[in-house]
């Protein structure tokens, strides 16, 4: 089974709105539920989706979330990784 994906795009756009504190948020949450190893996070401005007036853009297992604050972030981590 493969790993979770999780791509946040750091075009400029979704960069100037916010997502380099997504990514900070995605982090501390990986680190404290002891998922650092088991997700493959993405990073790059080549990832642009064409989406930057909808940004910050986060990509989970291939769907696309559009205007990602960090609460919302939480809320799909949560989801994506619910506690056992």
């Amino acid at each position: 089974m493969s790993k979770p994906s999780i791509t946040i795009c750091m075009g400029s756009s979704c960069f100037a709105r916010g997502n380099e504190r997504i990514l900070a948020v995605c982090e501390k949450f990986l680190a404290d539920r002891g998922l650092r190893d088991e997700v493959d996070v993405e990073l790059g401005a080549s990832l642009c989706t064409g989406n930057c007036a909808a940004g910050p853009v986060v990509i989970i297992d291939g769907k696309t979330h559009t205007h990602v604050d960090e609460g919302v972030m939480l809320d799909l981590l949560a989801q994506t990784f619910p506690k056992p």
